[in-house]
């Protein structure tokens, strides 16, 4: 497959980072194939104009890059490998490129269960959040073959103004992992500075405003991003965590602003992370 033989694009979750990439793909033209377990969001990506798939089988059979932008490592592996999943139905030459934030042990574990079949396999997990998948200016860092990178690159232009390849199948994640470490860090730092300027009468608003034109500036400051919804921040650390203890590193700061970023999500009142424990 070289990079002009994408026709059709097949993908898999189509919440709010889908549903946006779903409309981002049919105004580049590409016929779009979703599914997802919600009827409602696999409606909402008809009205916009995809087709509706019964399952990730019929998906892979009728696609040549199945994109997945599920929300977890274990639905991940579920819609690949389950029955009636995407190795049931892909052809010959398609793609798998994973844009979910997965752990890189779990993207390294898929890699290895495929290699056998050679499934042709990118990672490309997105950042910038909600607001930048509606806007079409998402970031993706992608790991794999440089061959499947440069086929996939068109596809992924519709809704990402910054591609970044890193290396082999893994590297997207391992990237998208240190991105997530050091955001909520930042997050974390911001809330605990702003909450101790207003305790000492100064208004963080005002605040604020200098401190983005300062040394201080961070995306998140920039964006506001502590006021906005952090359902994923507490499983990010977590898989930072994992992966450091699988190597034997010690990373206190990021054990620190996991226990912040926990204590901010039970204030919160979200659910406690689902993540893979193997």
């Amino acid at each position: 497959m070289d990079e002009n033989s994408i026709k059709n694009v097949g993908l898999i979750g189509l919440g709010k980072m889908g549903g946006p990439m779903v409309r981002h793909l049919l105004k580049k033209g590409y016929p779009v194939i979703g599914y997802d377990v919600v009827p409602e969001l696999v409606n909402a990506a008809v009205a916009d104009g995809a087709t509706a798939a019964a399952t990730p089988a019929e998906l892979a059979k009728n696609s040549d890059l199945i994109l997945i932008a599920v929300g977890f490592d274990a639905e991940v592996e579920k819609v690949i490998f389950a029955s009636a999943g995407v190795l049931e139905g892909i052809r010959s030459g398609s793609i798998i490129a994973v844009a979910s934030t997965v752990a890189p042990h779990t993207m390294s574990r898929i890699a290895e269960s495929t290699r056998e079949q050679a499934i042709r396999l990118i990672d490309c997990p997105l950042t910038r959040g909600e607001q930048a998948a509606i806007d079409g200016n998402m970031l993706t860092m992608v790991g794999g073959d440089a061959a499947d990178v440069a086929a996939c690159r068109p596809v992924m232009e519709a809704y990402a103004d910054e591609i970044f390849h890193l290396g082999p199948v893994g590297a997207g994640s391992i990237g998208k992992m240190v991105n997530n470490m050091i955001l909520w860090a930042c997050m974390s730092v911001n809330r605990e500075g702003l909450m101790l300027a207003d305790a000492l009468g100064v208004d963080g608003d005002a605040l604020r405003e200098a401190l983005v034109l300062s040394s201080a500036k961070n995306w998140c400051l920039e964006t506001r991003a502590e006021e906005k919804p952090t359902p994923w921040a507490e499983k990010d650390m977590m898989i930072v965590l994992q992966e450091a203890d699988r190597l034997r590193l010690s990373l206190p700061l990021s054990g620190v602003v996991k226990e912040v970023i926990k204590q901010l999500k039970v204030e919160r009142g979200y659910p406690t992370p689902k993540i893979n424990e193997s």
